[in-house]
């Protein structure tokens, strides 16, 4: 079953409790207004012209809520007076013990599966290394959140609106989501920060998302961050705080628009890379520490798999390295693959270590 699909079932199922409970509630009024109409005229015309409307009300009140205060309308002159109030009892008790254990057990069900959930969370989020935490899972959030997703990596959500949880958990019900704050520390903690390979930044707020870089630097320094700042001008002192990568959407929302009319090939190519389902991005590979420099030729054979763009060293690039150039620990291989052919790159630069 599809993931989609799967979304869709539980929804369904979901809708289908709640309106079974719903509907049970509704009658359930409605069957103790109904006692409460047939108990109010009942009692009226048991007690005669002496009882009043009000009394016959009060009597079937104290009668169903069981608070016992006496006969309230004399029924000693009507023989079925007792009868008609025991039915009038075992009816509106009845239905109001329905209507709370109703209560209840929807109140029970939300609470149990809100624990149910967290823990299962929790279990999940300790077994995670290398994953990646999202603080913040708006509008830019959610597309980071997407495009880690699309690319078979592991993420982490923390969010303090309860709101944006509970829309991105709609379409993503196994989504990894915690509730706080990406600065506080024991969130970071509860996210795995320790065992993560970067951090995301990206709350609508460049004064939060500067905080978070600090607060991820101070427990684990080597986790990278980027970090989104709004305004170009706080760009320094996230960097300051600890940001690794500075991105501002305004920024290259203007560099995108200028690159469309400039170069509009180079951007299509670009945008139906981005939309392919398949996952077919510009990876970077790092060339694992305990191996010998040797020829990149030796490493990566060519493949349909995969195709050699450039390598990084220290600052330089080298486009379109030649097979004799000699790779070393540290450097950075940057390939168009996508999440299968990368992973096999990485498994073939292990493999071949020493």
């Amino acid at each position: 079953m599809s993931g989609p699909t799967r979304v869709a079932t539980r929804r369904r199922f979901r809708d289908i409790l709640s309106r079974n409970h719903a509907t049970g509630l509704l009658w359930a009024a409605l069957v103790v207004m109904m006692v409460h109409v047939i108990g109010t005229i009942g009692y009226k015309i048991i007690g005669g012209a002496q009882t009043t409307w009000l009394d016959s009300f009060y009597m079937t009140f104290v009668t169903v809520a069981t608070i016992g205060y006496g006969e309230i309308v004399d029924l000693s002159g009507h023989p079925w007076g007792r009868v008609f109030t025991v039915f009038i009892a075992f009816t509106g008790i009845g239905t109001m013990t329905y209507m709370f254990s109703t209560v209840t057990v929807m109140i029970l069900e939300s609470d149990l599966n809100q624990t149910l959930k967290r823990n299962r969370m929790q279990k999940a989020i300790a077994k995670l290394s290398d994953h990646y935490i999202i603080c913040g899972i708006g509008r830019v959030g959610s597309n980071v959140a997407t495009e880690l997703t699309k690319t078979a990596r592991r993420l982490v959500v923390i969010e303090e609106s309860e709101h944006a949880i509970a829309a991105y958990s709609e379409n993503h019900p196994d989504a990894l989501v915690l509730h706080g704050d990406g600065a506080d520390d024991d969130v970071l903690r509860a996210a795995g920060i320790d065992r993560a390979a970067g951090v995301f930044a990206v709350t609508g707020d460049d004064s939060r998302n500067i905080v978070i870089s600090l607060s991820v630097k101070q427990i684990a320094p080597k986790a990278r961050v980027v970090a989104r700042v709004h305004d170009i001008r706080n760009a320094d002192k996230a960097r300051r705080a600890g940001a690794d990568e500075i991105v501002s959407p305004d920024f290259t929302g203007g560099m995108r628009i200028a690159s469309a009319m400039i170069r509009p090939h180079v951007v299509s190519f670009m945008d139906q890379m981005l939309r392919r389902d398949d996952g077919l991005r510009v990876e970077e590979v790092l060339i694992p520490a305990g191996m010998a420099p040797r020829p990149l030729g030796d490493l990566t054979a060519k493949s349909r798999d995969f195709l050699l763009m450039a390598t990084h060293r220290r600052g330089e690039w080298l486009f379109n390295p030649d097979p004799e150039y000699r790779i070393e620990p540290g450097d950075a291989l940057v390939i168009m693959t996508n999440p299968a052919g990368r992973a096999a790159v990485e498994s073939l630069l292990e493999a071949r270590k020493a």
